[in-house]
């Protein structure tokens, strides 16, 4: 697994391409991996048959683990033991010589001999397991091939410190039902875990007869004591737990370390945008832009970037090491873009020197690209201010939150038709909200206020795209 993108560590295998007895050649791709920031294609950098696939889709893998071996023209064999399995979990006796043997994927090869019994009289895990603590400080090494099964202790804990030995599709399995590993007891040959063990720790859990202790529901304490207790049909989980990792992950993290480190404030603008639905409608007609999209959100992302001409000390940053403002000279424009795996915030690059068709063809490449999950981690960096269009809901307004290491970020809401006072009439308008929440540290009431009544008086009167560019 390669380093994809500047401080990642860790990367999910969502889709391979290739499967063992594949012919594969330099820079072909082979898989697709999602790392804290987008989906990210991998090539293979050299050629030969496909000899085995080491993690299967879905799982996560650290930064420098092999995922697939390859039989090159060079070599006569498979690959050595280091292309065909990761380190071995358990700790080796440091004085036994090594010894090769075969293994369970993600365990490599352990360098214990196979041949030394572990001592029998070991009663220090179940001390151990009802003080809470584990024996791994303890007990003394035991050869890596040698597996203990793992009784529960009476607070549900495992009573050893090793970690199960399970393959890496059972560990998935295992996360998804919220079964802990170390508690469950293996059947498998040498102490490994199976599917069968991690479906019948899932049963013991939510069946009425459980002996092992585990969480009681609400209806289970208020019944009385003489009306049954219904279990959850089979097969039916009450629950369902999500694992939050990658783009997901990453974009909670960003939340709130934004909240609580900005001080955010925000301001809102309701105001007419008929002339400017008007011109959208023009420019769709427009021969010289045929083949471009053209819509609202085009004329608000250029709008923006004429309020930000006016106002350039509003596309800033905030450097808390040096403590000082940082103006940006160039605006890096972001379209925060909801996708399957989470809410991503790509940015046009040097947005501020494109002119209107070719901020249409990089705003329609974006979401494309987006809406794909082919988002590079270079396209989401040094953005410098961000629209977010909650109107595709159908929301009226928000508070949104700053994309770290931006001053500004705009919501746009719903454009709807309603009653409005033109010309001393009442008239049905086509009306919208904005609301901007900016960096209180940067930006200040007035500077804030001034870049938000900006873009609405171009929006509501679109010529000024022209006069006050």
């Amino acid at each position: 697994m390669p380093d994809v993108g500047e401080g990642l560590t860790e990367a999910e295998i969502l889709k391979w391409f290739v499967q063992p007895g594949d012919t594969v050649t330099d820079g072909q791709v082979v898989c697709e991996v999602e790392t804290a920031k987008a989906a990210v294609e991998l090539p293979i950098p050299f050629d030969g048959v496909v000899h085995a696939l080491l993690f299967e889709e879905g799982v996560t893998v650290d930064v420098g683990q092999v995922i697939i071996s390859v039989q090159t023209a060079e070599a006569d064999e498979a690959p050595a033991a280091p292309a065909a399995a990761a380190p071995v979990v358990a700790e080796a006796t440091p004085e036994a010589p090594p010894a090769r043997q075969a293994v369970l994927v993600g365990y490599g090869v352990s360098t214990a001999s196979t041949k030394r019994r572990p001592r029998k009289a070991a009663p220090e895990p179940a001390v151990a397991a009802q003080n809470g603590t584990g024996v791994a400080q303890a007990a003394p090494a035991r050869p890596a091939t040698v597996v203990v099964p793992v009784v529960p202790a009476q607070n549900g804990s495992a009573a050893s410190g090793a970690k199960a030995l399970a393959k890496p599709p059972v560990r998935k399995l295992a996360k998804d039902l919220g079964i802990d590993l170390a508690a469950v007891i293996p059947t498998g040959d040498g102490g490994i875990v199976t599917r069968e063990d991690v479906h019948a720790a899932a049963a013991a859990a939510i069946a009425p007869q459980a002996v092992a202790p585990a969480p009681v529901a609400p209806v289970e304490v208020l019944a009385p004591a003489s009306a049954p207790v219904q279990a959850p049909a089979e097969g039916l989980a009450r629950e369902t737990r999500i694992p939050v990792k990658g783009v997901r992950k990453v974009t909670a993290q960003a939340m709130v370390g934004s909240a609580f480190t900005a001080p955010h404030v925000t301001e809102f603008i309701t105001f007419d945008v008929t002339r400017t639905m008007k011109l959208v409608q023009e420019l769709k007609e427009d021969p010289d832009l045929a083949g471009l999209r053209i819509n609202p959100l085009l004329l608000i992302a250029k709008a923006v970037l004429v309020a930000i001409r006016r106002n350039p000390d509003v596309n800033a940053s905030w450097d808390e090491a040096a403590q000082e403002i940082v103006l940006k000279h160039y605006v890096n424009l972001g379209i925060a873009a909801a996708t399957p795996r989470g809410l991503i915030v790509p940015n046009i690059k040097d947005a501020h020197a494109k002119t209107l068709p070719e901020l249409s063809g990089a705003l329609s490449s974006l979401v494309a690209t987006a809406r794909e999950g082919k988002t590079s981690p270079a396209d989401m960096q040094n953005g410098t201010i961000t629209i977010t269009n909650v109107g595709v809901f159908g929301v009226d307004t928000g508070t949104p939150i700053l994309n770290p290491g931006e001053s500004a970020i705009l919501a746009v809401g719903a454009i709807k038709l309603q009653p409005w006072v033109h010309k001393g009439k009442v008239k049905a308008r086509q009306v919208t909200t904005l609301a901007l929440s900016f960096d209180h540290r940067l930006i200040d009431g007035e500077l804030g206020s001034r870049f938000l009544a900006d873009i609405a008086a171009v929006l509501e009167h679109p010529r000024r795209l022209i006069t006050w560019s």
